[in-house]
């Protein structure tokens, strides 16, 4: 069996205002470096044979602190990085509605087929992450891997790891920055999601989530 952990980056900047990130280079906040304390502390006993991350910065420092203890090299693959928004890069969510209603609306109602101007389509996203991380399980057969990523990103591979079309993007949950999922490539060719977001590390004074209420109602990250 081959177990990823398979973590959302660190509170960025982007998260704290509240704007679309997607790959933009944005760094972690005052509040993701007390998160990224948190989150070392909690892999500091477990043992990983392999870690990759996103090249975007806030990934990147996130496997740094998974990876406090053992010191291993990090190897960054394009493939974990967020969806390229392209021209809704560096808006303010609260503005989008205005600026590309129907775009927006397809955000929020129908995800799947959001595929925004200069961008990436969000069916892409869901197949090159499901490409990515599963030809990052069968290089390493038996062994467990560490992987930082991002929200959106996280959610479409989630989505795949449950057998589930992308239509059923909704279903799943957004995570919270640092949350933690495990995912479990077994010998016998079955994929099981053994844990999901979770984020049992962090007090609640220093959940992003838990100051904001847009994931509550299921809108948009």
């Amino acid at each position: 069996m081959t177990r990823i952990y398979l973590i959302r980056h660190a509170e960025a900047e982007g998260n704290l205002k509240r704007v679309f990130q997607g790959h933009i280079d944005a760094d972690i906040s005052e509040n993701g470096e007390k998160q990224l304390e948190k989150l070392a502390k909690r892999f500091a006993p477990l043992h990983l044979d392999a870690l990759y991350a996103s090249p975007l910065k806030r990934a990147y420092k996130t496997a740094q602190a998974v990876d406090s203890v053992e010191h291993l090299p990090i190897i960054t693959m394009e493939g974990l990085m967020e969806i390229n928004g392209g021209c809704w890069e560096g808006q303010p969510f609260c503005k989008l509605p205005e600026l590309y209603p129907h775009d927006n609306e397809t955000w929020v109602s129908r995800p799947w087929d959001f595929a925004p101007r200069e961008g990436e389509p969000m069916r892409q996203v869901y197949a090159r992450m499901w490409e990515t991380i599963t030809g990052i399980a069968r290089k390493h057969p038996g062994k467990t891997v560490g992987i930082t990523s991002h929200g959106c990103a996280i959610r479409n591979y989630l989505c795949h790891a449950h057998s589930w079309p992308i239509e059923r993007l909704n279903d799943v949950s957004w995570c919270d920055n640092t949350a933690v999922s495990i995912i479990e490539y077994r010998n016998d060719g079955q994929i099981a999601v053994t844990m999901e977001n979770d984020v049992s590390h962090l007090d609640g004074e220093l959940s992003t989530f838990a100051k904001q209420d847009w994931w509550r109602k299921g809108t948009r990250a």
